[in-house]
């Protein structure tokens, strides 16, 4: 898989290779600097791109449900239709409500404290949902979970600070973070975003 050192989608898709237990090739690609081998395999040039023999899939929604559809256990989407239909709705508002802010976050200058801010609130305010279940808004873990654990990963290098108020988020992280998938799931740049913050 052709992912980013330090990348929400590339970790997301990372994240669903190790829940699945699927080994595989990571090819680290530079953000900064165009790789001729990724254009061959996508038009595109962007990342993750997976390549499973002569397949080769892009777009990280695609690339997620295809390895929960080609390795199916454990299933990380559930059986019903309706269930599955609410966490892809839940997927498109994480990409759009917190994902979108992290990038501006990553940009600097002004408008990354009014991203902080707004990340903050956006997180707040699903802290019912974190209370709800053990997963996010299911009770076993799911695609969905591969989107907000990377998310949360970011926050303390981010500078997004919870409070009080966010305790379910954070424990919510904290009970992923110590599961062997999430360890292997991890860049050696990710592992280093959280060294720095609590030095």
């Amino acid at each position: 898989m052709y992912t980013l050192a330090d990348d929400i989608q590339c970790h997301r898709a990372r994240l669903v290779l190790a829940a699945k237990g699927v080994s595989y090739e990571r090819v680290i690609v530079d953000r900064d600097k165009a790789s001729a081998e990724l254009a061959e395999l996508n038009p595109y040039g962007t990342t993750p791109t997976l390549v499973d023999r002569d397949l080769v899939l892009y777009d990280t929604s695609v690339v997620c449900e295809y390895l929960d559809e080609r390795y199916p256990h454990p299933p990380l989407m559930p059986i019903d239709p309706l269930s599955r239909a609410r966490l892809r709705v839940a997927a498109v508002r994480i990409e759009r409500d917190w994902v979108t802010e992290v990038e501006v976050i990553r940009g600097g200058g002004r408008p990354a404290d009014a991203a902080r801010k707004r990340l903050r609130q956006n997180l707040l305010s699903t802290v019912p949902l974190f209370k709800a279940s053990r997963f996010f808004l299911n009770p076993e873990m799911s695609l969905v979970d591969c989107l907000v654990a990377p998310v949360i990963w970011r926050l303390p290098s981010l500078e997004v600070d919870l409070g009080k108020e966010g305790r379910p988020i954070i424990d919510y992280g904290e009970r992923l973070f110590h599961s062997q998938g999430f360890e292997r799931s991890l860049t050696d740049d990710e592992k280093n975003m959280r060294l720095e913050t609590v030095r």
